[in-house]
């Protein structure tokens, strides 16, 4: 079986280089010990029953037996074995060594350990697969080109059709799916890791007992809210009126799904372009995969014939994934801005030495203008900004870039870059 290139890999390489063990963490099933096991050189799966209760005895009795072998060691589901994290903690400590351990683990289960590993096991976040990893993006435009040589962006065209995106949301970058070989198989993945997360994962993250019925109705309501800026009191009013539930439960169910990397809400950008009152802080509800919103509200591609109004929202989700996977690879952060005046930015992408870019995700063409008019009024309030306050001016925007579903990308005379999803790539 072929190994498909993910953009952690590089990422992986770079912590390797730099400390001592590096912890791969993320959602279950987005490929995090197949990547690990192209840098291993030796492993230990805990997960092999053949094997497993002699490894278990032998971590308890005497971990530091077990990082005997070729390094990178890898130690796949290691909280199966609490002790190993300190073992590898001291031993990073005496060796001085860096690039000697991976540790990878189902984000279903959550160890409390002793000692942070601060500097010594640095920790290291995975996605499922964006469309470039996925090979759907004919990855024809470079971000980072982008914010460095924005003028020689001459157009370009994705090979995607919008039946192809509206499968791609539904499926999403689970690895596990790309290999399955029937669409209805490949779509079977996102419906048993949604069903898994709120009959199963939601207990077994820190061993306490929850309802999967209303964790359930908490990931359909924040699945009917996706990428909105719908209030907590929404989403539980949603739930509590079904079941007799209180907020503490709720908000330690939400906690739950965001320590099992299925919750991943957006931060709102909040510069001084504004009064403080105006711009909307909340938080951007958010999904990790899009495809889990997609199963936990019972859809099916044939469904967004007819509604493309929750098919934005979606396609939305799906370019969030992508970039922050894309601007991974130079620390990138994802936030979006809203203010109580109506404008607003779909996203705003930051980069960790201060360049950003205003985007916006528009579904069809027809939008387009809508959203560029969007991102040149904050610019323009950015601008109008500084000529006020010239002893602290903000950035302007490095990028102002409308992100479609479209099949050609191209400038346009107000210098807002139109770019189909399917050409983009880190």
């Amino acid at each position: 079986m072929e190994y498909k290139k993910r953009i952690v890999d590089d990422l992986l390489d770079l912590k390797l280089e730099s400390f001592g063990a590096t912890l791969i963490k993320g959602p279950k099933g987005c490929g995090k010990t197949t990547s690990a096991k192209q840098k291993a050189r030796s492993y230990v799966e805990f997960q092999d029953e053949e094997v497993r209760e002699n490894l278990l005895a032998v971590a308890e009795a005497a971990p530091k037996r077990l990082l005997i072998g070729e390094k990178p060691r890898l130690f796949d589901e290691w909280q199966d074995a609490p002790k190993l994290w300190g073992t590898i903690r001291k031993d990073v400590d005496d060796t001085g060594e860096n690039g000697q351990y991976i540790l990878t683990g189902s984000s279903s289960k959550e160890i409390d350990v002793a000692h942070t590993g601060t500097l010594r096991i640095s920790q290291l976040q995975m996605y499922p697969m964006s469309l470039y990893e996925s090979e759907e993006s004919n990855g024809t435009v470079s971000l980072m080109e982008l914010f460095e040589k924005p003028d020689r962006f001459d157009g370009c065209e994705s090979d995607l059709t919008i039946d192809d995106l509206i499968f791609a949301i539904c499926r999403g970058g689970w690895p596990r799916a790309l290999l399955n070989k029937t669409p209805r198989s490949k779509l079977e993945i996102a419906k048993d890791l949604y069903k898994q997360t709120y009959s199963v994962d939601i207990s077994n993250i820190d061993n306490v007992k929850r309802n999967g019925k209303w964790a359930q109705a908490l990931l359909q309501s924040y699945s009917r809210n996706i990428c909105t800026l719908a209030e907590t009191k929404t989403i539980f009013g949603d739930v509590k009126a079904n079941f007799d539930v209180t907020d503490v439960t709720l908000y330690d169910y939400l906690h739950a799904l965001e320590k099992l990397y299925i919750v991943e809400d957006i931060d709102a950008w909040c510069p001084a372009i504004r009064s403080k009152t105006v711009i909307r802080a909340s938080k951007k509800r958010n999904l990790i995969d899009p495809s889990i919103a997609v199963a936990a509200l019972g859809l099916s591609p044939d469904y967004f014939n007819t509604d493309f109004k929750t098919l934005g929202f979606l396609f939305e989700s799906l370019c969030i994934r992508d970039l922050k996977i894309y601007s991974s690879a130079f620390d990138g952060a994802m936030s979006y801005y809203h203010d109580r005046l109506g404008l607003e930015a779909d996203g705003v992408l930051h980069l960790n030495d201060g360049r950003y870019a205003l985007l916006e995700f528009k579904l069809g063409s027809n939008e387009i203008d809508t959203g560029a008019k969007h991102l040149i009024e904050i610019e323009n309030l950015v601008k109008e900004y500084n000529a006020k306050e010239p002893q602290c001016p903000l950035r302007l925007p490095d990028l102002k870039i409308v992100i479609t579903g479209t099949q050609y990308g191209y400038k346009r005379d107000d210098g807002v870059l139109v770019i189909p999803v399917g050409c983009l790539k880190n």
